[in-house]
């Protein structure tokens, strides 16, 4: 699946030397500080080899005596071994807008008796990468801003999910755990975005990334990108957020 979980390409052809050192952390501080906000966080990650094989999971634990990371997984997922039978395992997640990217080495399945859980060394290095400046606003709280659309792997279940925020380069819904989960790379047709009374957008979005909230909030959020948003759709776009923004504004001085 084509995503921007997938791994930015640091090495290989066409990639100049020290192209992306802005980008590399080779503090273990830092690195530790970001793994750790991995943890605390419940954030999605995404495992993936150089095939295109992908195995999605958690940051469950980091032994900081040990040097030791440990996520949680399914030891019987076929995906799991077609990622693990790689000679790397490259792992991408996000926190807030930054793109976390490093690569696993020496990594052991570890299974017990009632769990299972991937180990291998903290890493050395990590890649952190800005995601593109697009300036993003939260609807009203009183607005009931939804986007309908029928589920890409259920094609009889539809679904209207809350907008979370919204931007010219995308949009945020949030996605109940007792709804089927949309994996990343999925693209999302004919999709019926209604902002509010006098906002509404029919265009087509690709989910990138699925990122767990919190556990009190028994749901995940769901970063899509437009796909065929036409010049209309985005001056209307565009409108909505001036006017959204000039609103909060507002509310804030009084």
């Amino acid at each position: 699946m084509t995503s921007v979980t997938l791994p930015m390409p640091i090495d290989g052809p066409g990639v100049a030397g020290g192209a992306f050192d802005q980008f590399r952390l080779h503090s273990a501080i830092e690195i530790r500080a970001l793994l750790t906000r991995l943890v605390e966080g419940n954030v999605l990650l995404h495992l993936s080899a150089p095939d295109g094989a992908v195995y999605t999971t958690t940051l469950w634990a980091l032994d900081a005596r040990r040097g030791v990371a440990s996520f949680a997984v399914d030891a019987a997922s076929p995906q799991l071994q077609r990622v693990l039978a790689a000679d790397e395992i490259t792992v991408v997640g996000y926190i807030d807008n930054v793109k976390l990217q490093f690569d696993l080495h020496d990594a052991m399945l570890v299974s017990g008796a009632r769990a299972s859980a991937l180990n291998a060394p903290i890493p050395r290095e990590l890649f952190r990468f800005q995601r593109r400046a697009s300036f993003r606003i939260r609807p009203l709280a009183r607005s009931t801003a939804s986007a309908s659309f029928m589920h890409p792997a259920a094609a009889d279940l539809a679904l209207s999910l809350r907008v979370l925020d919204v931007s010219i380069g995308g949009i945020a819904l949030f996605l109940p755990d007792e709804l089927p989960p949309i994996a990343p790379g999925s693209r999302l047709r004919g999709v019926h975005v209604e902002l509010d009374a006098d906002t509404r957008i029919e265009a087509g979005l690709v989910l990138n990334h699925v990122t767990a909230i919190n556990p009190d909030s028994h749901g995940a959020r769901l970063g899509c990108a437009w796909r065929g948003l036409g010049g209309d759709a985005e001056r209307t776009l565009q409108l909505f957020i001036d006017q959204t923004q000039k609103r909060k504004r507002a509310l804030s001085l009084d």
